[in-house]
Parts: structure tokens; sequence; C-alpha cells
């Protein structure tokens, strides 16, 4: 199997949870499949992958000389990222505890063959 070749996008405002979705939906698709999956759904996550994804197809191409018609993804995974901790005032003088959760996403592409 020849290299993988991957782009980040680091601290990205999506939870892990919501982004790993989108990575299982185009883990181990031709490229040019995984870029029509992602540009026909409506999610957020799907906007921040496509150009992730886009990024790794590019580095691939300019930095490594691979042929972009034989790229699949090989790897796509949301990790999570920094955490921020809010507070939200609640009934009879309490707070509650916000998460606003981020993540980074990864995308790795490799030729087959």
């Amino acid at each position: 199997m020849s290299e993988k070749v991957r782009a980040l996008h680091k601290n990205s405002n999506i939870s892990p949870q919501k982004a790993g979705l989108m990575a299982d939906a185009i883990r181990g698709l031709n490229v040019d499949r995984a870029i029509a999956v992602l540009a026909l759904s409506p999610t957020k996550s799907a906007r921040l992958y496509e150009k992730v994804l886009k990024s790794a197809i590019a580095n691939a191409e300019q930095n490594h000389g691979l042929d972009v018609d034989a790229l699949f993804v090989s790897e796509a995974k949301a990790d999570a990222g920094m955490t921020l901790k809010r507070f939200r005032p609640k009934g009879m003088g309490r707070m509650r505890k916000r998460f606003h959760r981020h993540s980074h996403l990864t995308v790795s592409v490799s030729e087959r063959g």
C-alpha cells in the first residue's frame, strides 16, 4: 500500500460525536464519491470535511505526486479538541454547567493498488 497523505482541521467548532457520523460515511470511499456524498449532505460537519478532504487531495497531488483518480479516503476521524466550560443560571439560584466541545478533524488519502 502506498503512503498516506493527510490533512487536519484543528479546533473546529463542532462536537466530535456529530463530526464522527460524517467521518463514518466517507471512510473507504473514492475521493470523487466522497466529495459527492459531502456535497449532498446538509450538515455542518459535511462542509468542514469537504474542505479537509480537498486539502488532503491537493497535498497528495502537489507534494507527493500521487494520481488523483486512484485516491480513496483511507482514514477519516474526529478527535476531541478543547472544551469550553460555561455556566447558565437555573431555578432557585443554582447554576448549570454547559460544555462547548470542539474537535480535530483528520482525513487521510491513499492510492489504491
